[in-house]
């Protein structure tokens, strides 16, 4: 785990990831009945090759909360939102976040007390491993083809700048 400040009211954002989840199906249940305590959010980390888009959904979801102008119904479903680059929240929860099948997840808590994040541990069953491995085991098919990322732009800017590009551009487009 790691925990990263955002620069607002110094709130921070924790950030753990897991690989060969045994209970997404559970985890997903948890959320969409809204009983997973505490809150959290569950990326699908296949999508995530770098933690600096996903600090920039954070930034941009506490943007939002600030503005009292969520989107979506929580803060931390609001950070899933973001960090898809899609105006669709459906598209954007299914897309980004988990699914009964996700074995690769990034738990993300803003905010997140020490006993906090050591109750995120216990509710996914899970190997923890270091952030250093988004960049290696990010499906990059996957994103390509998600956040629509052309071979010239890659010319240009990284994998992590097109899609932070993306989502701090969405509702200017």
């Amino acid at each position: 785990m790691k925990s990263f400040e955002i620069g607002i009211d110094g709130i921070s954002l924790s950030l753990a990831l897991f690989v060969d989840v045994t209970n997404s199906k559970e985890l997903l249940e948890f959320m969409q009945a809204g009983t997973l305590e505490p809150e959290v959010a569950f990326l699908n980390a296949s999508l995530v090759p770098d933690v600096f888009p996903v600090l920039a959904a954070a930034y941009k979801t506490l943007v939002a909360k600030s503005r009292e102008s969520l989107t979506t119904r929580t803060l931390h479903s609001e950070l899933v939102y973001n960090y898809s680059g899609s105006k669709h929240i459906s598209e954007s929860l299914k897309r980004c976040g988990i699914s009964d099948s996700t074995t690769y997840i990034l738990a993300a808590r803003f905010g997140a007390s020490s006993d906090e994040m050591t109750a995120i541990k216990g509710l996914i069953k899970g190997t923890e491993i270091g952030l250093e491995e988004l960049e290696t085991r990010a499906d990059r098919a996957q994103i390509h083809k998600h956040y629509k990322i052309s071979v010239p732009e890659l010319g240009i800017s990284s994998v992590s700048d097109a899609i932070t590009c993306r989502i701090s551009a969405r509702d200017a487009l």
